[in-house]
């Protein structure tokens, strides 16, 4: 009853304006029509991706002091190694010359305390022969014991002292050089976020940011559905999970509607699907030479996620939509035109996959739809305003 009452809506829709006063038309009208094909087809999909460097390297201040000098233009592509910026290295170089001072300190304590430890084991090893020939008493050669042990201890507390001093002097040099801050990799430096005068500090905000863009991640999510679905597809010939996602191809269509030259390939999929909405994680990366692609950027990547077998086709042109349904004008073998509702899957080029209604061979009306009422005769011709041929190889391109 639905079905009776879809196709007698689509008649009147379609009739409405044919003739005058509401007659019917003279003859047959002409259509162009083409028929069903069947074949196997690539199944693109899309989704929104977020370019983003491969490396984002957020260069801090690791000691607090006055920022003396900014060495780079802002956005310029860096070196590892360049120089970024300056902090003023007085305080830090006078830190150094005091550690020094304290590591010649504690060596000139140790020489001492080895001097008097020297003094004191001489005395041990005399005093203990004549202590057996009651030549002195056992009261001065214990006297002596101790004061050798007392020498020994201070030795080892010199060494010590040397070692902190030692230490103390390493991380003054280190102090030292982190006052010149320098490009931890090959990449385009940010607009400085500190300006010369600024006092900044391990705990302050990043003073810039370099980002590697050669080659650039493209970061998109898809729904643990779609993954699961694409891993059964891609994994059926036995193959990893990681080699099936490296086989994949992948486009990118940037905001001003051109498509990316160079093709992208598989970088990385997340750990885990966040909870909170149901979707993973993938990153892809693509060559950018000459930096056109930016961090920040957006862009609808896509790639063929599987092929279709045996997949209906017919002309987007021959499909009408209709109260949230599909339908078509099928042109039987006497003319006769009939509307028959569809079930339509994804658009491949300027095809339209047809899951079920049609069958291959029967012919569809791609022009003159507007014309065409149920069981009316028709006068069919091929369709020649976009052939299917060319939506053929439309629909071969990923």
């Amino acid at each position: 009853m639905k079905l009776a009452s879809t196709v007698l809506i689509v008649g009147t829709i379609l009739s409405a304006g044919c003739g005058k006063m509401g007659l019917p038309p003279a003859g047959p009208p002409d259509v162009e029509v083409v028929e069903v094909v069947q074949q196997d087809v690539p199944i693109t999909r899309d989704w929104v991706a977020t370019l983003d460097g491969l490396v984002n390297a957020q260069i801090r201040a690791q000691v607090a002091g006055l920022l003396l000098k900014q060495s780079y233009p802002n956005g310029a592509f860096l070196r590892k190694g360049a120089p970024l910026f300056e902090i003023d290295p007085r305080p830090f170089q006078a830190a150094l010359d005091q550690a020094k001072g304290n590591l010649r300190e504690a060596t000139a304590n140790l020489d001492q305390a080895k001097a008097k430890l020297g003094k004191t084991e001489i005395d041990v090893k005399r005093y203990t022969p004549l202590a057996k020939q009651n030549a002195i008493s056992q009261q001065e050669l214990d006297d002596a014991v101790q004061a050798y042990l007392a020498a020994k201890a201070q030795v080892e507390g010199a060494q010590a002292g040397i070692a902190g001093a030692q230490a103390a002097v390493e991380k003054a040099q280190l102090n030292l050089g982190f006052t010149s801050i320098t490009s931890p990799v090959d990449g385009v430096a940010a607009i400085a976020g500190a300006q010369v005068g600024d006092l900044v500090g391990p705990s302050g905000a990043p003073l810039t940011t370099v980002s590697t863009m050669n080659p650039i991640l493209a970061n998109f999510t898809v729904s643990e559905q779609e993954y699961l679905a694409a891993m059964r597809e891609m994994t059926k010939q036995g193959e990893r999970e990681d080699q099936a996602l490296r086989r994949l191809v992948w486009q990118l269509r940037l905001t001003d509607g051109t498509t990316y030259p160079l093709k992208g390939q598989f970088h990385a999929l997340d750990r885990q699907v966040d909870v909170k909405t149901g979707t993973i994680l993938v990153q892809v990366v693509f060559p950018n030479p000459g930096n056109v692609l930016r961090p920040g950027g957006f862009g609808s990547i896509s790639t063929v996620a599987r092929i279709q077998k045996n997949a209906v086709l017919v002309p987007q042109r021959a499909v009408s939509e209709l109260q949230g349904g599909y339908l078509v004008a099928v042109v039987g073998a006497d003319n006769k035109a009939s509307i028959r509702p569809v079930k339509v899957g994804p658009k491949i080029g300027t095809l339209w996959i047809v899951d079920e209604g049609l069958k291959p061979g029967e012919r569809v009306v791609a022009e003159g739809v507007q014309h065409v009422q149920e069981g009316l005769e028709v006068k069919p011709k091929r369709y020649q305003a976009n052939s299917l041929a060319q939506g053929k190889a439309d629909s071969a391109k990923p």
